[in-house]
């Protein structure tokens, strides 16, 4: 009895390591026939991160650390799986084919990729996450909230994008502050979409959700219908869209954000919960703004607004005020508000 007990383990071992060769050799025969991408060596990677050095590791997440180098006389950021990594394997090819597909402004940019050993490359966002910002890590400055309304647009506007790919729209699944990037002008960029599902184009067009054998993205951020019923959709996507609004405005972690915001603003508090280090917040237009996230996160997925013909018209009013109320800033050496909508200089950022 052990020993058939034993053999069958080692079935079911050799049965998975033969599914994951597959699976990487899929991956690497994907990424080859993708002429849109460089395809660099592992001697290439550990050359530029000098062997993987922990002087230049800027990040980590569930899929591995992330390196900050160059390539190409590039400045680059190297995502590279970790071998135990849950799903790593499958994250990489994900990410690998939603961004082989799609460019957009508001979507982070996958430059190339080591497919033997699944290190990614992407180009180099210079502010990090949105998240450490909001959070001021590192003694970071605060961010403006002319430059907080006009992130919040950006991000609908890349996530409206990813919705209405076609044949098959993409579900992000996995939004939240860590998943946006800032670039050296703070333009906001949508990074990690390895949990990304592209979602059948019947059932899209019908009831806009199907169901997934296992919920994925983080506790705080997913849609609760998704999580007890495993149904995804893109309203998914909305919910945490919401969240993260709440957050852009009042920095707070994430947990019971929707309580909080609610009793302040039905106690007559709603300046108390905003971000105490912005003083100067337009009160009218931010309590739109903090209501608008609050229908978005709603709990039934039935009570959430469509992205495209509410949510951001409503963000892109809110950007506009931003872009006409923004401070005096210097570029390139001179004083002067930003002639580009979509940049603002790091010396705005006080």
């Amino acid at each position: 009895m052990i020993a058939e007990l034993e053999a069958q383990k080692r079935k079911i071992v050799e049965k998975n390591a033969n599914k994951e060769a597959d699976d990487r050799k899929l991956a690497i025969n994907n990424f080859g026939h993708d002429l849109r991408y460089r395809k660099y060596t592992i001697q290439e990677i550990e050359k530029a991160t000098d062997l993987f050095s922990p002087s230049r590791k800027i990040g980590e997440g569930g899929y591995g650390p992330v390196y900050h180098c160059n390539l190409d006389h590039t400045p680059v950021a190297i995502k590279v799986l970790r071998p135990d990594a849950a799903q790593g394997q499958l994250q990489f090819q994900q990410e690998v084919e939603v961004l082989c597909c799609i460019r957009h402004p508001n979507m982070v940019l996958l430059l190339g990729a080591c497919p033997e050993y699944c290190c990614l490359v992407y180009e180099y966002m210079a502010n990090g996450s949105l998240e450490d910002r909001l959070f001021r890590r590192n003694n970071s400055p605060v961010l403006p909230w002319q430059v907080r309304f006009r992130i919040a647009a950006e991000i609908a506007t890349g996530l409206l994008f990813l919705h209405q790919t076609k044949p098959e729209p993409i579900v992000h699944r996995d939004l939240k502050p860590g998943n946006i990037l800032l670039d050296r002008n703070y333009v906001s960029k949508i990074s990690d979409v390895g949990l990304a599902r592209l979602v059948p184009p019947s059932v899209a067009d019908t009831v806009t959700q199907y169901r997934m054998t296992s919920t994925a993205g983080t506790f705080c951020y997913i849609d609760p219908e998704y999580q007890q019923t495993g149904m995804l959709g893109i309203k998914s996507d909305i919910y945490s869209l919401g969240i993260m609004l709440l957050q852009i405005i009042t920095a707070k972690p994430p947990m019971g954000l929707t309580h909080h915001v609610e009793n302040a603003i039905e106690n007559g508090n709603f300046a108390g919960i905003l971000d105490p280090a912005v003083h100067d917040w337009p009160m009218e237009e931010t309590l739109i703004f903090a209501k608008l996230a609050l229908k978005c996160s709603e709990l039934r997925r039935k009570d959430r607004p469509d992205l495209g013909r509410v949510v951001l018209p409503e963000l892109d009013k809110l950007r506009t005020l931003a872009d006409e109320k923004m401070p005096f800033i210097k570029i390139g050496g001179s004083a002067g508000t930003s002639p580009n909508n979509s940049h603002v200089s790091t010396s705005s950022i006080q």
